[in-house]
């Protein structure tokens, strides 16, 4: 599918245009902030090629692309242009209902999203430099040594022009504004004036030195407070003198406020949050790694990461190097280690072909593949991730593994921005994680289920509906080779094998049935915990789980009856089987009985009865929808 059919479907699935109130990207996710998340339609999206899953943070809504989500991205601006002028021009409302600190996080994550790109390709070239020097390929003192350096370097001395249009956009200010602000503020002879050691006053009102070139929280707290006032101003000033007036104002007001009160208190703000977790990070070793090492995809995984990286560049600007980063490295090749485990362990050949693969992209970097597609899937594997990277980490921070440069990617690309004093520490970290994770998800294994996937498959139209089990010693005999599935060769009816209401299929909450995966059919919403054969024929599956029954009529038409979505989990409870596998029905015998109570208490109880060789007739109708009573006749197949 084209980058642009993507977008179009992504949008569609989301809510359309009008659910949207912006979007931007970081490496791997496109980030939602929707009117309403229950506009969203995670089965059409989790279909599309280029979507690996999704995930809700707080109330953003991500949607996981990988490596191609730039692209997307691009391709749904350029469809839709209104998506990116929401994004840039509307300053999100907070939600009042949402905790104080996840409306913080996001906020943080939408201003330093967009600038990862440049900030990582800075890093990359400062982290390949280091190689370069260490290795001799190349002089520090060289002409070419000090132009690519002010490439990597010129980033972060400038970070506070980055800063102001990302935070302009997201806080809905006039980012040229904000890069007037800054630059006011690393103006030559503003720095010049702040650091000659003399007191500085403006009209009297002592300013406090501070140094603004690399800062991050100061000029994040200036445009957030800019963009009050700048609205605040727009609002008063006529019409005919806004384009003079509001600029001048803004900036009037805000260079002196920053230079006296927020510069001082950002950078205090700044200084204690960094010291603060660099003082765990510094004196708690082996456990704080331990810790957060094993936490990492959790953190990860919640957008928490984000809320981090003005620390992590504050670090590096003014220490030259940061504890936190490692730790990121370790937990992605925990995650490859996991999966790698999955694929010693799984007997599905291609599962085993999904685990190698998304093994790979892990230790490349991008773990979304992983940790969503096969890790949390199976729970076991993302536990043994956890305990890898908690081993890893605490192994890399027991030595003062650093990072030297944020380069971006966590994967083995992602190694020059390690490469110092403690480069082996961090990579010992990671081969720790990787190892322990692989060892551990090996030792975990995985339970590759015996309900839905693997049953439906079984009956999905044209496979082989030969009996998964011997019938038992009370049962009728059955001889298994005459039990192939002829053609039907007449018309057939089924009819309600339990009371209730009646639905379409397509209303079942659930991909595999809703979009008549497996066959055409109905739903029934039951009201008594019961259910008869359809018709007079052969039981050909009963469920381990007992929880879904195969019944092939006398005139060839294979009916799944599957109680409840996702019962497979209950593995048998609160349910009864009164047939056996090969047993002879007639139409209205009990099968099943249930309790209807204690499953719906956990479960949707709508049951879908599906035709699994729907192939074989010209078409399959439901008779009656709405109220039903055990014995109506409630679906037909034609020849």
């Amino acid at each position: 599918m084209k980058h642009q059919e993507t977008a179009q479907e992504i949008i569609k699935a989301v809510g359309g245009t009008n659910n949207i109130n912006s979007v931007y990207h970081c490496v791997t996710r496109l980030r939602f902030d929707l009117k309403n998340n229950d506009k969203v339609d995670n089965n059409s999206l989790k279909k599309l090629d280029k979507v690996m899953g999704t995930n809700i943070s707080g109330d953003q809504f991500q949607v996981i692309i990988g490596n191609d989500v730039s692209k997307v991205f691009d391709a749904m601006v350029k469809e839709h242009p209104a998506i990116q002028q929401n994004t840039e021009n509307k300053q999100p409302k907070p939600d009042k209902n949402k905790n104080v600190i996840l409306n913080i996080f996001e906020t943080i994550a939408g201003v330093f999203a967009p600038m990862l790109p440049a900030i990582t390709a800075a890093g990359m070239l400062k982290g390949l430099l280091a190689l370069f020097v260490s290795l001799e390929w190349m002089s520090a003192g060289t002409d070419t040594y000090r132009i690519l350096s002010a490439i990597g370097d010129g980033v972060f001395y400038f970070l506070p022009l980055l800063i102001a249009v990302s935070a302009a956009r997201k806080f809905g200010s006039n980012p040229f504004v904000a890069i007037a602000l800054s630059t006011a503020l690393m103006y030559p002879d503003m720095g010049a004036l702040l650091s000659s050691g003399e007191s500085v006053a403006f009209i009297g009102i002592p300013v406090t030195a501070v140094s603004y070139a690399s800062s991050v929280i100061p000029i994040l707290l200036a445009v957030w407070l800019m963009s009050y006032v700048e609205k605040w101003v727009d609002r008063v000033i006529p019409a005919a003198l806004k384009l003079l007036l509001v600029p001048l104002i803004t900036l009037l007001v805000m260079v002196p406020v920053t230079l006296i009160a927020i510069g001082p208190l950002g950078t205090f703000v700044g200084s204690g949050l960094s010291g603060g977790i660099n003082w765990l990070l510094n004196e708690g070793g082996l456990i704080a790694g331990i810790v957060l090492g094993g936490a990492m995809a959790l953190i990860i995984m919640t957008g928490m990461h984000y809320a981090l990286v003005p620390i992590i560049l504050s670090n590096i600007a003014t220490l030259g190097f940061d504890k936190f980063l490692p730790l990121t490295f370790i937990s992605n090749m925990g995650q490859a280690g996991a999966t790698l485990g999955v694929f010693f362990r799984a007997k599905d050949k291609k599962l085993k072909t999904v685990a190698l693969s998304t093994s790979f992209t892990a230790l490349m970097g991008v773990t979304e593949p992983a940790m969503y597609g096969v890790n949390m899937k199976y729970k076991k594997p993302f536990a043994a991730a956890m305990i890898g990277s908690a081993v890893g980490g605490g192994f890399a921070l027991a030595f003062g593994a650093k990072a030297y440069v944020l380069a971006g990617n966590g994967g083995l690309p992602g190694l020059p921005s390690l490469i110092g004093q403690t480069f082996w520490y961090s990579f010992g970290g990671m081969i720790l994680a990787f190892v322990v994770g692989a060892i551990m998800s090996t030792v975990f294994g995985i339970k590759e289920e015996e309900g839905d996937a693997e049953a439906l498959a079984q009956f999905s139209p044209g496979a082989s509906t030969a009996p998964a089990a011997a019938p038992s010693s009370n049962a009728a005999t059955v001889n298994v080779d005459d039990m192939g599935a002829p053609t039907p060769t007449s018309d057939a009816v089924a009819i309600a094998p339990m009371t209730g209401k009646s639905i379409a299929l397509k209303e079942v909450n659930d991909p595999t049935f809703g979009d008549e995966l497996m066959g055409k059919g109905v739903a029934f919403v039951p009201t008594v915990g019961e259910l008869v054969s359809p018709v007079t024929g052969t039981i050909m599956n009963v469920f381990k789980t007992k929880h879904a029954i195969v019944v092939r009529s006398d005139n060839g038409m294979e009916l799944l009856i599957h109680v409840g979505i996702n019962t497979v989990k209950l593995r048998g409870q609160y349910f009864e089987a009164h047939v056996a596998t090969g047993a002879r029905v007639q139409a209205g015998d009990k099968l099943l009985t249930f309790e209807l109570d204690q499953i719906a208490k956990e479960y949707d109880i709508t049951t879908a009865m599906v035709v699994t060789n729907t192939a074989d007739y010209k078409q399959v109708l439901p008779v009656k929808l709405g109220a039903i009573t055990i014995g109506e006749e409630v679906l037909r197949a034609e020849i």
